[in-house]
């Protein structure tokens, strides 16, 4: 933990918060501002009128026969109009500070999700989603509250106090050094609770992300909970987390929370003691004391201790922001996915025997190379892949790839099988650039990956994974994921050509059927053809099924396989499957085992080497 976040406030978090307050919102704040000492000045000249009031308009009525109060009245209305305009003011910063606190929350939402989009897969496999989430929602409250309350508030009781302090001094002296007594001893309490709860709030934010992280792996890992009986150790495990969380909630509000009591008992002391010395000032004729200073200067006082008060309870509130904050920033400052790619992939047509660039959609494509010379060149996209002894390791100092060296011509299915861990995921992920590679070289069409840009690099790759993801809308905006411009006919033909068509018009409403929460109304099989239109209607030469069909049964398989050969026709198609009847028509099948390809050949040449894939195919040796 940063130590000097440790029981204080992080004041070079807290000052990057205020950067993004002042960006956009320069004139509202003017605003705010200028209505907060409107408010404060109005509250000053109420305090100070009191003693007019009362010496001047109240004390010379007492024991008079016939009074006449049109003076007072007039005194009372003056006295109501200060208050009503502080009122006023009070109530537009209020309003005006909402306005700047969601607009900023809204900004930094929305700077989150762009940095999000830039992330590296690695970061989504390092933390948790649950967590994530919680710098989304939690971390942005917190910060909510600060904005729109506690920075305003801390102004004004600034304001408030230097305004009132100097108001104290014009108006008695000896009063106001025991004013400034018990400030120290208020200052005093509030740094000794606080210095005990600010590390406290770190934790908090912390354990509720944990806590978080653990509920969205408990929802989403419901039906193996249930199969695995897995309940009541489950509940065991939230229950300390839960309490983890708790306990670091009360930790840091166990001393906060006492600060606002203590402060107003030693508040209402100050009152007290005031009203006596005050008192005494006036029997023995110092100071030039009189009732309606004494009035006067108690509701000073009172306006003074108030703030100070106010912003002790705010203390918790602003060190819990600045906790969120911390943990927002630090989601916001990490390392983007690199691409210093220059390669991309452009339409193109033929020209008198030239690739020749072009807008529209042709369905052929090129890789625009841009040379050091100014030259720039057209190659075909063929889909043509080689791998030229490549090293990888999701750690920099444990390898799982060991000199993988490969080739896929335009149009060839290769496989890849071997026991689980045994690397055919990574492989692929390796293509389209996932990850980057230690040692070795990946071409695409005889270019170097790393000089291809990642999202053309990845607009030419097709992938159906065993994992469907589908998103909340309809059937149609599903398919056409890859393609927002595509037209209504493509996308069924798409359909169509993943073998989808059929159970897509038996729904409610067809293509335009609305679904959510990843597809749940419809079954893995379905699911699986949605994901394979989706790739149909992206139209790429190269394709990646990952272990596309082994969650489906053998009926539905079948279904699916036949959508998959379709879209896999004069395409190169890598494939990853358990089920090695899928693979047999394979050009070339590679048999991995801990990270290096130990067999490799057609189907029949594999089989009369009875070797490792003879085991698996014949179930002498399992893939799990």
């Amino acid at each position: 933990m940063d130590k000097k976040l440790k029981g204080k406030i992080d004041f070079k978090v807290l000052g990057r918060v205020l950067k993004y307050i002042t960006k956009n919102y320069k004139l509202r704040l003017f605003f705010v501002i200028f209505c907060l000492l409107l408010s404060t000045a109005s509250s000053v000249a109420a305090n100070l009128y009191l003693q007019t009031l009362i010496d001047d308009y109240i004390v010379p009525l007492v024991g008079t026969i016939n009074p006449v109060y049109t003076s007072l009245l007039k005194a009372i209305v003056t006295m109501i109009v200060i208050y009503g305009v502080g009122v006023i003011a009070a109530f537009l910063s209020s309003r005006l500070m909402v306005k700047v606190s969601e607009g900023t929350l809204k900004d930094i939402r929305d700077e989150m999700f762009v940095k999000m989009e830039k992330l590296p897969i690695k970061y989504f496999d390092t933390h948790s989603h649950g967590d994530i989430m919680s710098r989304y929602t939690n971390d942005t409250d917190t910060l909510s509250q600060m904005i729109s309350q506690s920075i305003p508030e801390t102004f004004s009781v600034i304001t408030t106090i230097v305004v009132i302090f100097f108001a104290m001094i014009i108006t008695n002296i000896y009063l106001t050094a025991v004013v400034l007594i018990f400030l120290v001893l208020i200052l005093i309490v509030t740094k000794f609770m606080t210095s005990r709860s600010g590390k406290h709030f770190i934790k908090q934010q912390e354990a509720v992300g944990n806590l978080n992280g653990y509920i969205e792996e408990m929802i989403n890992g419901q039906k193996v909970v249930k199969v695995f009986c897995y309940e009541e150790r489950a509940k065991k495990r939230f229950d300390k987390l839960n309490e983890d969380l708790a306990e670091n909630v009360y930790n840091a509000n166990k001393f906060v929370n006492c600060i606002g009591p203590v402060n107003g008992n030693l508040g209402n002391t100050l009152y007290a003691v005031l009203a006596i010395v005050g008192g005494l000032l006036a029997v023995n004729g110092i100071g030039n004391v009189s009732v309606g200073m004494i009035v006067a200067f108690l509701q000073l006082s009172k306006t003074f201790i108030r703030p100070i008060n106010q912003i002790s309870r705010q203390l918790n509130s602003i060190v819990m922001a600045v906790s969120g904050a911390k943990r927002i920033f630090e989601f916001m400052d990490e390392e983007p996915e690199k691409d210093e790619g220059k390669v991309t992939l452009v339409n193109v047509k033929e020209e008198n025997g030239k690739l020749v660039e072009v807008n529209e959609r042709t369905k052929m494509w090129a890789w625009k190379y841009p040379h050091s010379d100014g030259r720039i060149e057209y190659i075909k996209l063929a889909g043509h892949i080689e791998f030229h002894d490549v090293d990888f390791g999701y750690e920099e100092d444990e390898l799982v790839l060991h000199e993988i060296s490969l080739y896929a011509k335009p149009g060839q299915k290769i496989a890849f099988v071997g026991a689980t861990g045994a690397g055919k995921t990574t492989i692929t992920n390796l293509i389209n650039r996932f990850y980057d590679i230690e040692d070795g070289k990946i071409r695409y069409d005889g270019i170097n990956i790393n000089k291809i840009k990642k999202d053309d690099l990845r607009l030419s790759l097709g992938m159906v994974l065993q994992d469907t993801n589908l998103f909340t809308g309809t059937i149609k905006d599903n398919i056409k994921y890859g393609r927002k411009e595509a037209s209504d006919e493509e996308v069924i033909n798409a359909a169509k050509l993943a073998n989808a068509h059929n159970f897509i018009t038996r729904l409610p409403n067809g293509y335009d059927t609305e679904i959510s929460a990843d597809g749940a109304s419809l079954s893995q099989g379905q699911r699986q053809l949605l994901a394979i239109a989706r790739c149909a209607l992206l139209d790429p030469p190269v394709m990646i099924l990952d272990e596309a069909t082994s969650s489906i049964d053998t009926r539905t398989e079948k279904i699916v396989q036949e959508g998959m050969d379709k879209l896999m026709e004069g395409r190169t198609v890598f494939v990853i499957a358990h089920r090695l009847s899928t693979v047999r028509n394979s050009k070339a099948i590679m048999v991995l085992d801990h990270g290096r390809i130990i067999e490799r050949g057609t189907h029949e040449d594999l089989i009369n080497e009875k070797g490792q894939y003879y085991k698996l195919y014949t179930g002498a040796f399992e893939l799990e």
